[in-house]
């Protein structure tokens, strides 16, 4: 039998290396036009959502399409704790985190009732449903439409002693704004808890529970006849994923301290799909490359217009440069879907196990070339 290459010395350098890469974002994203604050938290937060979502789906394979619901329940109540209490978004957090917990344990109750598409239908009803709840229905707790937004009337009972001036205070970490350093606080807080989620999903990964969840993936039915309850491991799975999710919420209403019922919305628990199956499911790093990838092409290939693309064709005679630039421009800008498309495509086609198939294959190419080196 092969010995496992998987120890905790590897582990460890994995880590480090991620930690290396995340921190070191303002620098190397900046070649790639991508080193600005808000994009970098972006990578972050959705980066973190994508971890908590590989949880269930990659570890466990139970598809949501409803984990957009927890994002929005996160925010919601951080607002509030803005709202009601303080700036502060480390108690606004925990709450957030909590409240999310919790809404995800009494939708995984009802959701885990049953398997595969079934499962996956029910996440969709119930996030649906808590969406049209927000918009319309709970307006009084989520303002509808409008959104939840901080107003000069809010009490803020465990600021009002501190507080001097008469506008809105920003969201602060114990005094120090999210936006001191311009804005590199704010991305440096969200990389922190992205670094954090991701060394509890190596050690969830690691450990004996995450066996349990993976042995559900493979044969739930074989491991039931052996008399197992798979049910605590499932319903534990989807609470801690949710809890990611809403970790997620909370951090979006930090550095931008507001909550919608679009984020709630089927299309934003499709996109951390696409973010997983893209990066590769199952795989610690890969749902973050995933939402990387996205995240990057939402906001760089989107931001291209004609005119740019002129301007960069204008070495080339007019009319092949003109030629050019219409075409291109069908996949940039408001196309950038079919980008991103096509790349989704090509990735499922070529490399069913996302980006970081394509990795390990390039790892072992170059390793068999230096083992034959070696032999020879």
């Amino acid at each position: 039998m092969a010995k496992s290459t998987i120890t905790p010395r590897s582990d460890l350098i994995l880590f480090l290396g991620f930690t290396a890469v995340v921190l070191l974002m303002p620098l190397w994203l900046q070649p790639l036009g991508a080193a600005y604050p808000d994009l970098m938290q972006k990578f972050a937060i959705f980066g973190l959502f994508a971890i908590g979502f590989n949880i269930l789906f990659g570890q466990t394979g139970y598809l949501s399409f409803g984990h957009a619901a927890f994002i929005g329940v996160g925010s919601y109540a951080t607002v509030w704790v803005f709202k009601l209490m303080t700036m502060n978004v480390i108690p606004a957090m925990i709450f957030g985190v909590l409240v999310s917990g919790v809404f995800a344990l009494v939708i995984g109750f009802v959701c885990l009732r049953r398997t595969g598409i079934y499962f996956s239908i029910l996440t969709l009803a119930l996030a649906q449903m808590s969406y049209n709840l927000a918009y319309s229905v709970l307006t009084p707790i989520t303002n509808g439409e409008t959104g939840l937004q901080l107003t000069t009337k809010d009490p803020r009972f465990l600021d009002a002693v501190m507080e001097t001036g008469s506008g809105i205070p920003p969201t602060n970490v114990f005094g120090i704004e999210m936006s001191a350093w311009d804005g590199l606080f704010g991305f440096y807080f969200c990389a922190a808890f992205l670094i954090l989620g991701f060394y509890i999903s190596i050690r969830i990964t690691r450990s004996s529970f995450g066996s349990m969840l993976r042995g559900i993936k493979t044969n739930q039915t074989r491991m039931m006849y052996t008399g197992l309850n798979t049910k605590p491991y499932k319903l534990a799975a989807f609470v801690i994923s949710g809890m990611y999710a809403g970790l997620a919420g909370s951090l979006m209403a930090a550095v931008d301290p507001l909550a919608g019922a679009e984020r709630m919305q089927w299309t934003a628990s499709g996109e951390v799909v696409l973010m997983t199956i893209l990066g590769g499911i199952g795989t610690l790093v890969g749902p973050v490359i995933g939402a990387a990838v996205i995240k990057y092409a939402e906001n760089i290939f989107s931001a291209i217009d004609k005119s740019v693309l002129i301007d960069l064709f204008s070495f080339m005679p007019d009319a092949i440069g003109s030629g050019l630039a219409a075409v291109t421009s069908l996949f940039v800008g408001k196309g950038w879907h079919l980008t991103l498309g096509i790349l989704f495509m090509l990735v499922v086609i070529y490399l069913p196990g996302g980006i970081m198939e394509g990795i390990e294959r390039i790892k072992r190419r170059f390793f068999a070339k230096d083992h034959a080196n070696n032999d020879a």
